[in-house]
């Protein structure tokens, strides 16, 4: 196992199928707008392009520390959702009296997502082709069948599979029963977040990389950034920064980082993906609380997932984080048990990436300093479809619009926040290790159970 993930470059695979676009320039002037956006990754990106949609004479400006797309938009594993609330389950629980319409405009943003790559000409290896939720301990399967209770409640096509039926789209001794659901995507995020970078340009979308915002502030009914080449003033601004440390104080205890890991292998033939039944270009992903995803790239290789979900004590975001964990070790192992016809196969690439968390799990929107500033953040690894969503709701919050979005209860409450360190610490390692047991006997801590009730929860 050593020897498959010892040749594995520590880079992101995605980043190699992009063809590199001379970057924007950072700031070097103090300059005006109507729009600033601060973040270039998903959310800010459909952030400006929504908004250059409804006024288009505006002057939009966006600012990104890094080049668009480094951040966790270029990191995960393209699972493209139809949902905005982190799955049927976490609206019925969370929010059981708007679960039908969570579900609702969940299923029309993925529609609308795919109809927008039309609209631009977005080429993201968009794939519509479902996804196989696979369980491997008794309880898990109890979960999925509750599961397709949940789905056919609401109108959403499934089936739950087992023997024969499961092998043939995903052949492993550890997973004894699947639930597959049609309506679900896949897509390249590398190339998403470029293609999207790329239609912002092309509509006059000011776009400076390598440029940080270091301080917010009012200033006589505007709002200024500050940033090391020059300061902008802005009518309004949206804050799109993801895992990074929020620039508002209210919001520095709303999410934690979150570090997840991947590993690529290299292109598979048609015999190796026969020998576990994967034909279809479906993904796959398990059902515990430390769960793996599992996906095909466009040539055949297979990206394994998830898992670990690390948290370093004060919230550290090292960069040497993202390429070094014992995480990696773990998804190889997990990779040869769950399929052992693969088990000689080398990783070609193996990289983490940091998720927003959020305590309920989705993401959350508002409103600051003087309702001049929207913000969206705590997607949870759920964002890929999702911010496409938040990016129509932080602008209809700033042109105080009262839409079905602005009216969920989903988004007019914030999350509850973590707690100060060590408290926040022990607390997430004890309640990860309940969820740890609880995957190998099927019973909740009492731990979890309490959070349960506050409405806070974890996910890999």
């Amino acid at each position: 196992m050593a020897d498959n993930l010892s040749t594995a470059d520590r880079r992101v695979f995605w980043h190699d199928t992009v063809v590199t676009q001379p970057s924007c320039p950072p700031l070097a002037a103090d300059v005006k707008c109507d729009l600033a956006i601060v973040g270039g990754g998903f959310t800010g990106l459909w952030t400006a392009l929504e908004a250059r949609r409804q006024r288009p004479q505006d002057r939009i400006i966006l600012i990104e520390q890094g080049r668009c797309g480094d951040g966790a938009s270029g990191r995960n594993g393209g699972f493209c959702a139809p949902s905005i609330s982190h799955g049927v389950g976490n609206a019925l629980k969370r929010w059981p009296k708007e679960a039908e319409a969570l579900v609702r405009l969940g299923r029309v943003n993925l529609d609308e997502f795919e109809a927008d790559l039309g609209e631009f000409g977005i080429d993201a290896e968009f794939e519509r082709k479902g996804k196989l939720n696979v369980a491997a301990k008794p309880w898990q399967v109890e979960s999925l069948q509750s599961w397709a209770r949940n789905y056919r409640r609401f109108g959403i096509d499934c089936q739950i599979l087992t023997g024969d039926r499961l092998r043939e789209k995903f052949d492993s001794p550890v997973y004894p029963a699947g639930l597959y659901e049609p309506n679900y995507a896949l897509l390249n995020p590398g190339k998403m977040v470029a293609e999207l970078r790329r239609v912002a340009l092309a509509k006059s979308i000011e776009i400076h990389e390598g440029t940080t915002a270091s301080a917010l502030r009012v200033v006589q009914g505007a709002i200024e950034l500050g940033t090391a080449g020059g300061i902008i003033r802005a009518r309004h601004v949206v804050l799109a920064t993801n895992a990074a440390p929020p620039l508002l104080s209210r919001l520095r205890n709303a999410i934690i980082p979150i570090f997840d890991y991947a590993l690529v292998t290299r292109p598979l033939d048609n015999d190796e993906l026969a020998s576990i039944g994967w034909t279809g270009r479906h993904g796959v992903a398990d059902c515990g609380n430390q769960f793996h995803y599992v996906r095909k790239t466009a040539d055949n290789r297979i990206l394994w997932g998830g898992f670990d979900a690390v948290y370093h004590f004060g919230s550290r975001r090292d960069e040497v984080f993202l390429r070094q964990s014992q995480s990696l070790a773990r998804l190889a192992k997990n990779f040869a048990t769950a399929l052992p016809a693969l088990a000689h196969v080398p990783f070609t690439h193996a990289w983490g990436g940091i998720i927003d968390t959020s305590a309920r799990t989705t993401f959350f929107a508002g409103l600051a300093c003087g309702d001049r500033v929207a913000y969206a953040m705590g997607f949870t690894g759920q964002g890929v479809s999702a911010s496409r969503f938040a990016a129509l709701t932080v602008l209809d919050l700033l042109g105080k619009r009262d839409s079905e979005r602005t009216r969920l209860a989903m988004l007019r409450r914030p999350p509850f926040p973590f707690p100060p360190e060590p408290i926040r610490w022990l607390s997430i390692r004890w309640a990860q290790r309940g969820l740890a047991r609880e995957d190998e006997t099927g019973r909740r801590s009492l731990l979890n159970k309490a959070l349960d009730t506050l409405g806070v929860g974890f996910d890999s």
